[in-house]
Protein backbone atom coordinates (compact mmCIF):
# COMPACT_ATOMS: atom_id res chain seq x y z
CA UNK A 1 0.00 0.00 0.00
CA UNK A 2 2.64 2.41 0.79
CA UNK A 3 4.77 1.87 -2.79
CA UNK A 4 1.33 2.24 -4.46
CA UNK A 5 1.03 5.73 -2.07
CA UNK A 6 4.34 6.64 -3.44
CA UNK A 7 3.06 6.27 -7.26
CA UNK A 8 -0.41 7.80 -6.41
CA UNK A 9 1.94 11.17 -4.89
CA UNK A 10 4.21 11.61 -7.23
CA UNK A 11 1.84 10.81 -9.84
CA UNK A 12 -1.13 13.45 -8.81
CA UNK A 13 1.00 15.81 -6.29
CA UNK A 14 -1.18 18.88 -6.57
CA UNK A 15 -4.20 17.32 -8.22
CA UNK A 16 -6.94 17.27 -5.67
CA UNK A 17 -7.91 14.72 -3.28
CA UNK A 18 -10.64 15.51 -1.33
CA UNK A 19 -13.50 17.82 -2.13
CA UNK A 20 -16.27 18.98 0.49
CA UNK A 21 -19.75 18.92 -0.47
CA UNK A 22 -19.85 22.28 -1.79
CA UNK A 23 -17.00 21.41 -4.37
CA UNK A 24 -14.08 23.06 -2.66
CA UNK A 25 -10.98 21.50 -2.78
CA UNK A 26 -10.57 20.16 0.89
CA UNK A 27 -7.04 18.33 0.40
CA UNK A 28 -4.73 17.86 -2.55
CA UNK A 29 -2.38 14.72 -2.75
CA UNK A 30 0.40 16.42 -1.66
CA UNK A 31 -1.25 18.35 1.91
CA UNK A 32 -2.39 14.58 2.55
CA UNK A 33 1.08 13.63 2.40
CA UNK A 34 2.37 16.43 4.44
CA UNK A 35 -0.39 16.28 7.42
CA UNK A 36 1.10 12.41 7.11
CA UNK A 37 4.33 13.04 8.20
CA UNK A 38 2.88 15.78 10.76
CA UNK A 39 0.71 12.80 12.16
CA UNK A 40 3.94 10.32 12.12
CA UNK A 41 5.44 12.44 14.63
CA UNK A 42 3.02 12.07 16.92
CA UNK A 43 2.88 8.21 17.20
CA UNK A 44 6.53 7.81 16.81
CA UNK A 45 6.58 6.95 20.61
CA UNK A 46 4.39 3.83 20.01
CA UNK A 47 5.95 0.17 19.88
CA UNK A 48 5.67 -1.52 16.19
CA UNK A 49 2.51 -3.87 16.59
CA UNK A 50 0.62 -1.27 18.89
CA UNK A 51 -2.88 -1.06 18.06
CA UNK A 52 -4.51 2.38 17.29
CA UNK A 53 -8.16 2.98 17.42
CA UNK A 54 -9.52 5.82 14.97
CA UNK A 55 -12.88 7.26 15.51
CA UNK A 56 -13.36 10.34 13.71
CA UNK A 57 -16.32 9.83 11.12
CA UNK A 58 -15.45 10.75 7.74
CA UNK A 59 -12.66 13.12 8.39
CA UNK A 60 -10.21 14.15 5.49
CA UNK A 61 -7.07 12.87 7.75
CA UNK A 62 -8.32 9.46 7.58
CA UNK A 63 -5.92 9.08 4.50
CA UNK A 64 -3.15 10.70 6.24
CA UNK A 65 -3.45 9.13 9.04
CA UNK A 66 -3.26 5.56 7.64
CA UNK A 67 -0.52 6.51 6.06
CA UNK A 68 1.42 7.60 9.06
CA UNK A 69 0.52 4.50 11.03
CA UNK A 70 1.59 2.12 7.96
CA UNK A 71 4.67 3.58 8.04
CA UNK A 72 4.89 3.08 11.74
CA UNK A 73 4.15 -0.18 11.83
CA UNK A 74 1.10 0.25 13.76
CA UNK A 75 -2.26 -1.38 13.71
CA UNK A 76 -5.15 0.53 12.89
CA UNK A 77 -8.50 -0.35 14.18
CA UNK A 78 -11.28 1.69 12.66
CA UNK A 79 -14.26 2.64 14.83
CA UNK A 80 -17.70 4.07 13.94
CA UNK A 81 -18.66 7.18 15.95
CA UNK A 82 -22.03 5.73 16.44
CA UNK A 83 -21.43 3.27 18.94
CA UNK A 84 -22.06 3.27 22.25
CA UNK A 85 -19.28 4.51 24.73
CA UNK A 86 -19.85 0.76 26.21
CA UNK A 87 -19.46 -0.65 22.43
CA UNK A 88 -16.41 1.31 21.87
CA UNK A 89 -14.89 0.55 25.17
CA UNK A 90 -15.57 -3.30 24.47
CA UNK A 91 -13.76 -2.96 21.35
CA UNK A 92 -10.51 -1.22 22.90
CA UNK A 93 -10.36 -3.63 25.38
CA UNK A 94 -10.56 -6.93 23.23
CA UNK A 95 -8.02 -5.36 20.67
CA UNK A 96 -6.02 -3.76 23.38
CA UNK A 97 -5.48 -0.88 21.76
CA UNK A 98 -2.38 2.00 22.80
CA UNK A 99 -4.17 4.28 21.66
CA UNK A 100 -7.63 6.50 20.71
CA UNK A 101 -7.87 8.87 18.03
CA UNK A 102 -10.51 11.04 17.84
CA UNK A 103 -11.49 14.43 16.53
CA UNK A 104 -13.38 18.09 17.44
CA UNK A 105 -14.41 20.32 15.08
CA UNK A 106 -10.56 21.29 14.01
CA UNK A 107 -8.48 18.03 14.08
CA UNK A 108 -7.63 14.89 14.89
CA UNK A 109 -6.19 14.12 18.46
CA UNK A 110 -4.21 11.05 19.79
CA UNK A 111 -5.25 9.81 23.57
CA UNK A 112 -2.79 7.13 25.02
CA UNK A 113 -4.58 3.81 26.78
CA UNK A 114 -2.51 2.97 29.66
CA UNK A 115 -4.09 -0.02 31.17
CA UNK A 116 -4.05 -2.54 27.60
CA UNK A 117 -1.43 -4.95 27.39
CA UNK A 118 0.09 -4.71 23.68
CA UNK A 119 -1.04 -7.78 21.21
CA UNK A 120 1.94 -10.84 21.11
CA UNK A 121 1.20 -10.76 17.08
CA UNK A 122 3.81 -13.97 17.26
CA UNK A 123 5.14 -12.74 14.10
CA UNK A 124 3.87 -10.59 11.43
CA UNK A 125 1.86 -7.59 12.89
CA UNK A 126 -1.08 -6.91 10.87
CA UNK A 127 -1.91 -3.60 9.26
CA UNK A 128 -5.39 -3.23 9.87
CA UNK A 129 -7.81 -4.58 12.38
CA UNK A 130 -11.85 -4.84 11.00
CA UNK A 131 -14.23 -5.05 14.23
CA UNK A 132 -16.92 -7.66 12.83
CA UNK A 133 -19.24 -9.11 15.70
CA UNK A 134 -20.00 -12.27 13.29
CA UNK A 135 -22.15 -15.18 14.77
CA UNK A 136 -22.08 -13.36 18.50
CA UNK A 137 -22.68 -9.86 20.23
CA UNK A 138 -19.09 -10.11 21.30
CA UNK A 139 -16.82 -8.16 19.12
CA UNK A 140 -13.86 -9.51 17.32
CA UNK A 141 -11.68 -8.21 14.81
CA UNK A 142 -10.09 -10.00 11.31
CA UNK A 143 -6.55 -9.42 10.70
CA UNK A 144 -5.41 -8.10 6.79
CA UNK A 145 -1.87 -7.27 5.94
CA UNK A 146 -1.10 -4.06 3.87
CA UNK A 147 -0.96 -6.44 0.75
CA UNK A 148 -4.18 -7.44 1.28
CA UNK A 149 -5.86 -4.67 1.80
CA UNK A 150 -4.25 -3.57 -1.66
CA UNK A 151 -5.76 -6.72 -3.54
CA UNK A 152 -9.09 -6.08 -2.47
CA UNK A 153 -8.93 -2.23 -3.75
CA UNK A 154 -7.38 -3.21 -7.26
CA UNK A 155 -9.95 -6.18 -7.45
CA UNK A 156 -12.94 -3.59 -6.68
CA UNK A 157 -11.39 -0.95 -8.76
CA UNK A 158 -10.69 -3.25 -11.57
CA UNK A 159 -14.50 -5.05 -11.64
CA UNK A 160 -16.29 -2.08 -11.52
CA UNK A 161 -14.13 -0.15 -13.89
CA UNK A 162 -13.12 2.88 -10.83
CA UNK A 163 -10.20 5.04 -12.11
CA UNK A 164 -8.56 8.45 -11.25
CA UNK A 165 -10.79 9.85 -13.51
CA UNK A 166 -13.89 9.70 -11.78
CA UNK A 167 -14.83 10.91 -8.43
CA UNK A 168 -16.08 8.79 -5.58
CA UNK A 169 -18.70 10.58 -3.40
CA UNK A 170 -18.09 9.27 0.24
CA UNK A 171 -21.16 9.20 2.55
CA UNK A 172 -20.76 5.71 3.56
CA UNK A 173 -18.64 5.53 7.00
CA UNK A 174 -15.25 4.59 5.80
CA UNK A 175 -14.68 3.15 9.48
CA UNK A 176 -16.70 0.45 7.61
CA UNK A 177 -15.59 -2.07 5.41
CA UNK A 178 -17.64 -0.80 2.50
CA UNK A 179 -16.26 2.52 2.80
CA UNK A 180 -12.72 2.02 3.62
CA UNK A 181 -12.58 -0.40 0.81
CA UNK A 182 -14.39 1.69 -2.09
CA UNK A 183 -13.42 5.24 -0.55
CA UNK A 184 -10.23 5.11 0.79
CA UNK A 185 -7.62 2.90 -0.47
CA UNK A 186 -9.01 3.52 -4.15
CA UNK A 187 -7.69 7.72 -3.23
CA UNK A 188 -4.11 6.03 -1.85
CA UNK A 189 -3.61 3.38 -4.24
CA UNK A 190 -4.87 4.38 -7.48
CA UNK A 191 -5.56 8.57 -6.80
CA UNK A 192 -9.46 8.20 -6.99
CA UNK A 193 -9.95 11.62 -5.69
CA UNK A 194 -13.46 11.91 -3.44
CA UNK A 195 -15.79 14.05 -1.77
CA UNK A 196 -16.43 13.48 1.64
CA UNK A 197 -19.48 13.96 3.23
CA UNK A 198 -21.21 13.83 7.01
CA UNK A 199 -24.32 13.91 5.69
CA UNK A 200 -27.49 11.90 6.78
CA UNK A 201 -30.33 13.42 4.96
CA UNK A 202 -31.38 11.49 1.61
CA UNK A 203 -31.83 14.88 0.25
CA UNK A 204 -29.35 16.87 1.64
CA UNK A 205 -27.14 14.31 -0.10
CA UNK A 206 -29.01 13.99 -3.69
CA UNK A 207 -28.53 17.28 -4.11
CA UNK A 208 -24.66 17.32 -2.71
CA UNK A 209 -23.83 14.24 -5.33
CA UNK A 210 -25.45 16.92 -8.50
CA UNK A 211 -23.18 19.70 -7.04
CA UNK A 212 -19.90 18.07 -6.76
CA UNK A 213 -20.08 16.35 -10.58
CA UNK A 214 -19.39 13.07 -8.52
CA UNK A 215 -19.45 9.92 -10.92
CA UNK A 216 -19.30 6.84 -8.49
CA UNK A 217 -21.71 7.15 -6.12
CA UNK A 218 -21.31 3.87 -3.44
CA UNK A 219 -24.57 3.78 -1.67
CA UNK A 220 -26.85 1.79 0.29
CA UNK A 221 -30.57 0.36 -0.46
CA UNK A 222 -32.08 3.22 2.06
CA UNK A 223 -30.18 5.84 0.10
CA UNK A 224 -31.88 4.64 -2.95
CA UNK A 225 -35.33 3.83 -1.60
CA UNK A 226 -35.23 7.65 -0.53
CA UNK A 227 -34.49 8.89 -3.72
CA UNK A 228 -37.06 7.19 -5.20
CA UNK A 229 -39.59 8.64 -3.03
CA UNK A 230 -38.68 12.54 -3.25
CA UNK A 231 -40.12 14.94 -6.22
CA UNK A 232 -38.36 17.81 -7.86
CA UNK A 233 -34.90 15.70 -8.04
CA UNK A 234 -32.27 17.59 -9.29
CA UNK A 235 -30.20 16.18 -12.79
CA UNK A 236 -27.25 14.10 -12.58
CA UNK A 237 -25.00 14.42 -15.44
CA UNK A 238 -21.98 13.28 -14.57
CA UNK A 239 -23.42 10.20 -12.10
CA UNK A 240 -22.24 6.95 -14.11
CA UNK A 241 -22.03 4.32 -11.42
CA UNK A 242 -24.14 3.80 -8.68
CA UNK A 243 -23.50 1.03 -6.07
CA UNK A 244 -25.27 -0.92 -3.35
CA UNK A 245 -24.08 -2.69 -0.64
CA UNK A 246 -24.79 -3.38 3.16
CA UNK A 247 -28.61 -5.09 2.19
CA UNK A 248 -30.15 -6.80 -0.35
CA UNK A 249 -31.70 -4.75 -2.95
CA UNK A 250 -35.53 -4.90 -3.58
CA UNK A 251 -35.92 -5.45 -6.70
CA UNK A 252 -39.24 -1.91 -6.72
CA UNK A 253 -36.13 0.05 -5.83
CA UNK A 254 -34.11 -1.09 -8.45
CA UNK A 255 -36.28 -0.56 -10.99
CA UNK A 256 -38.01 2.34 -9.55
CA UNK A 257 -34.99 4.27 -9.52
CA UNK A 258 -33.26 3.22 -12.94
CA UNK A 259 -37.03 4.72 -13.97
CA UNK A 260 -36.44 7.80 -12.41
CA UNK A 261 -32.94 8.42 -12.89
CA UNK A 262 -32.09 6.67 -15.93
CA UNK A 263 -29.67 4.62 -14.54
CA UNK A 264 -29.03 1.13 -13.04
CA UNK A 265 -27.64 -0.04 -9.56
CA UNK A 266 -25.16 -2.42 -9.53
CA UNK A 267 -25.34 -5.11 -6.36
CA UNK A 268 -22.36 -5.79 -4.35
CA UNK A 269 -21.65 -8.09 -1.77
CA UNK A 270 -19.07 -7.92 0.21
CA UNK A 271 -17.94 -9.18 3.96
CA UNK A 272 -15.41 -7.54 6.38
CA UNK A 273 -13.36 -10.90 6.29
CA UNK A 274 -12.63 -11.03 2.97
CA UNK A 275 -13.74 -7.50 0.86
CA UNK A 276 -15.76 -7.52 -2.62
CA UNK A 277 -17.10 -11.35 -3.25
CA UNK A 278 -19.97 -10.68 -6.06
CA UNK A 279 -20.83 -7.50 -7.93
CA UNK A 280 -23.79 -7.43 -10.65
CA UNK A 281 -21.97 -6.24 -13.39
CA UNK A 282 -25.28 -6.08 -16.01
CA UNK A 283 -27.36 -4.51 -13.02
CA UNK A 284 -30.54 -6.57 -14.27
CA UNK A 285 -32.92 -6.04 -12.00
CA UNK A 286 -34.45 -9.45 -11.77
CA UNK A 287 -35.24 -10.48 -8.40
CA UNK A 288 -34.19 -9.16 -4.96
CA UNK A 289 -30.78 -10.36 -3.84
CA UNK A 290 -29.75 -10.75 -7.00
CA UNK A 291 -25.70 -10.06 -6.52
CA UNK A 292 -23.81 -10.85 -10.02
CA UNK A 293 -20.93 -12.70 -10.58
CA UNK A 294 -17.87 -12.93 -8.66
CA UNK A 295 -15.36 -10.07 -8.35
CA UNK A 296 -12.66 -10.13 -10.40
CA UNK A 297 -10.01 -12.06 -8.88
CA UNK A 298 -12.29 -14.16 -6.47
CA UNK A 299 -13.23 -18.03 -6.86
CA UNK A 300 -15.86 -19.11 -5.10
CA UNK A 301 -16.82 -22.67 -4.28
CA UNK A 302 -20.19 -24.11 -3.61
CA UNK A 303 -20.01 -26.31 -0.46
CA UNK A 304 -22.82 -28.27 -0.94
CA UNK A 305 -23.80 -28.04 -4.98
CA UNK A 306 -26.81 -30.72 -4.42
CA UNK A 307 -28.52 -28.73 -2.19
CA UNK A 308 -31.10 -26.17 -2.91
CA UNK A 309 -29.14 -23.11 -1.44
CA UNK A 310 -25.68 -23.60 -0.01
CA UNK A 311 -22.96 -21.62 1.29
CA UNK A 312 -19.85 -20.78 -0.65
CA UNK A 313 -16.33 -20.58 0.35
CA UNK A 314 -14.74 -17.32 -0.78
CA UNK A 315 -10.82 -17.61 -1.93
CA UNK A 316 -8.74 -14.68 -3.38
CA UNK A 317 -5.99 -12.58 -2.35
CA UNK A 318 -7.99 -10.17 -0.12
CA UNK A 319 -9.07 -12.67 2.14
CA UNK A 320 -7.67 -11.55 5.88
CA UNK A 321 -5.32 -13.85 8.10
CA UNK A 322 -7.65 -14.40 10.84
CA UNK A 323 -9.43 -13.45 13.69
CA UNK A 324 -8.58 -11.81 16.94
CA UNK A 325 -8.24 -12.70 19.63
CA UNK A 326 -9.50 -16.01 18.88
CA UNK A 327 -9.30 -17.48 15.65
CA UNK A 328 -11.94 -19.65 14.13
CA UNK A 329 -10.47 -21.46 11.68
CA UNK A 330 -12.98 -23.42 9.93
CA UNK A 331 -14.56 -19.89 8.92
CA UNK A 332 -11.48 -18.22 8.13
CA UNK A 333 -7.75 -19.24 7.71
CA UNK A 334 -5.56 -20.15 4.93
CA UNK A 335 -6.76 -18.02 2.24
CA UNK A 336 -10.56 -18.45 2.40
CA UNK A 337 -13.43 -17.23 3.95
CA UNK A 338 -17.28 -19.05 4.73
CA UNK A 339 -19.75 -16.47 4.90
CA UNK A 340 -23.30 -17.44 6.83
CA UNK A 341 -24.99 -16.57 3.91
CA UNK A 342 -27.05 -18.74 1.82
CA UNK A 343 -26.89 -18.60 -2.09
CA UNK A 344 -28.05 -20.13 -4.93
CA UNK A 345 -27.07 -19.83 -8.51
CA UNK A 346 -29.56 -18.07 -11.53
CA UNK A 347 -29.20 -17.26 -14.70
CA UNK A 348 -28.10 -13.93 -14.38
CA UNK A 349 -25.60 -14.62 -11.47
CA UNK A 350 -25.71 -15.05 -7.64
CA UNK A 351 -28.56 -14.73 -5.50
CA UNK A 352 -28.61 -14.59 -1.41
CA UNK A 353 -31.98 -16.39 0.23
CA UNK A 354 -31.16 -16.47 3.62
CA UNK A 355 -28.23 -17.14 5.86
CA UNK A 356 -27.54 -19.84 8.55
CA UNK A 357 -27.21 -17.45 11.60
CA UNK A 358 -28.94 -14.70 12.64
CA UNK A 359 -26.24 -11.91 10.89
CA UNK A 360 -24.82 -11.10 8.12
CA UNK A 361 -21.73 -9.39 7.71
CA UNK A 362 -21.24 -6.91 4.93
Amino acid sequence: MLAAWRQTVTRAKDSPAIFNTRGEVARRFSDIEESARDFQTKIDSFAEGSVVALQIGNHEDWPSILIACLRERLVVLPLEQSISHQQSSAALSVCRASALVNCDEIAPHVHKIHNNPSPNWDGEAPALLKLTSGTTAAPRAVRFRSEQLLADCNQICETMGISDIDLNFGVIPISHSYGFSNLLTPLIARGVPMVLSRERMPRAVLMDLARTNTTVFPGMPVFYQAFCEMENVPALPKLRLCISAGAPLALAVGRQFQGKFNRPIHSFYGASECGGICYDRNAFPAVTGLVGQPMRGVDLEIIDPTASASQIRVRSAAVGDGYFPESDKEKLSGGFFVPDDLLTKTENGLRIVGRISDVINV
